[in-house]
């Protein structure tokens, strides 16, 4: 994924994301969801990092084209900020996704 996807900044996290193989182009998208020891904190920590990026994704996972995989990776400031301000600054980084192609 780091290596063939793109990366977009949110700073209490970052999402990475690429369109997977034209055959799975009516698959619904996939996440994945990483919260490290070394950036976020203890165990308690990074499976709330966890579990609130995936609300994100379960709540607008519309926004995103079929047959795309997505990595969401938590950094400390997730934990520190309110959900709506992250929710906010989630669809402000899918507002900035590229538009999908039509074949």
């Amino acid at each position: 994924m780091r290596e063939q996807g793109r990366r977009l900044d949110g700073g209490a996290f970052t999402l990475w994301w690429r369109p997977r193989d034209p055959a799975a182009s009516g698959a619904p998208a996939r996440v994945g969801v990483v919260a490290s020891r070394a950036a976020v904190g203890p165990a308690v920590c990074r499976n709330a990092a966890k579990r609130r990026l995936r609300e994100l994704f379960r709540r607008h996972q519309t926004l995103f084209p079929p047959g795309t995989d997505l990595l969401l990776v938590a950094r400390a400031a997730l934990n520190r900020m309110a959900f709506r301000d992250a929710e906010a600054r989630f669809l402000e980084i899918c507002g900035r996704l590229p538009a999908p192609k039509h074949e």
